[in-house]
């Protein structure tokens, strides 16, 4: 049982189901916010460190409305896609993991915000909005489903590890730059800032600790199985099954996350039958678990 095996059995019953839904929603406000008023965000809302230092703590959590996209077109695509990615890993990894991702993603947000500020003395983070954590959203669907296609301007069809390797390069480049500013050419950086790379060191170490979740939980979740969405499908459907079934007699534990049918009443057991021993499992853990030999 590795290190998330182990905080899901602690902390699991605490997980958000179903949570891009809420996250979409803090973006559609951003979006308002940006189309009403958008001094609103910069003067009140963003990642502020120095800000949030004179005391304006909510803004560890407000620089999260920051929508993905400007233009109402790019932004109801953006919302379709991220929900898409988002419920896509939750049924693949268990709401559990898929919360710890994201939460981990904000939380190394704010380190390399402040990070950024005290090592640097440039407060970038307020310029950052949602654009690492989005893109770790990403790099982790490309991960986890590489042959996936995405219809590129609704017409070229290309795999999701394509776009991943692509991102990838370009992340590299935007992470390297900063560290190599000292070294790069007044033609190379203008050439870099052109393609919408900043040139700083500060920057390129608040985008690498705001992918760390990234690394980090791909290093702990790398013998996890991998489900098509037919298979997605099916679990979907076992689960609606399982709800209107009759509950359980007797006391039944997730041998994964710990979980009772005291946790709640809409939490069903199944024994796995691939495994040695009577280890029983909640719906949410049956079809991700590593089999006991």
């Amino acid at each position: 049982m590795n290190w998330i095996d182990k905080l899901e059995k602690k902390f699991g019953r605490y997980a958000i189901q179903n949570l891009m839904y809420y996250i979409i929603i803090l973006y559609a406000a951003g979006y308002v916010v940006q189309l009403f008023a958008p001094e609103f965000y910069a003067s009140y809302l963003s990642l502020d460190v120095t800000a949030i230092l004179r005391g304006q703590i909510w803004r560890l959590f407000t620089f999260m409305i920051y929508p993905p996209s400007s233009g109402l077109f790019w932004f109801l695509i953006s919302l379709y896609l991220y929900y898409s990615i988002g419920k896509t890993l939750e049924y693949q990894w268990g709401t559990f993991r898929f919360n710890l991702y994201f939460v981990t993603g904000v939380l190394l947000h704010i380190v390399g915000a402040f990070v950024s500020q005290f090592l640097f003395g440039v407060n970038l983070g307020q310029y950052f909005g949602t654009y690492w954590l989005n893109n770790s959203l990403f790099l982790a669907f490309a991960a986890t489903y590489p042959n996936m296609q995405f219809m590129l301007f609704f017409i070229l069809p290309i795999k999701a590890k394509t776009l991943g390797i692509i991102y990838g390069i370009y992340f590299g480049v935007e992470i390297l730059a900063g560290f190599l500013a000292q070294y790069l050419t007044i033609n190379m950086i203008v050439g870099l800032m052109q393609i919408g790379i900043v040139v700083h060191p500060a920057y390129s170490l608040m985008a690498l600790l705001s992918l760390g979740n990234f690394i980090l939980f791909f290093l702990g979740m790398r013998d996890m199985h991998r489900y098509s969405p037919k298979e997605i499908r099916r679990r979907q459907t076992y689960v609606r099954s399982v709800k209107k079934g009759e509950k359980s007699v007797g006391t039944h534990k997730c041998a994964i996350c710990g979980r009772t049918e005291k946790d709640g009443d809409h939490l069903e057991f199944r024994f796995c039958s691939k495994c040695n021993g009577n280890y029983e499992y909640c719906q949410e853990h049956l079809f991700t678990h590593t089999h006991v030999k």
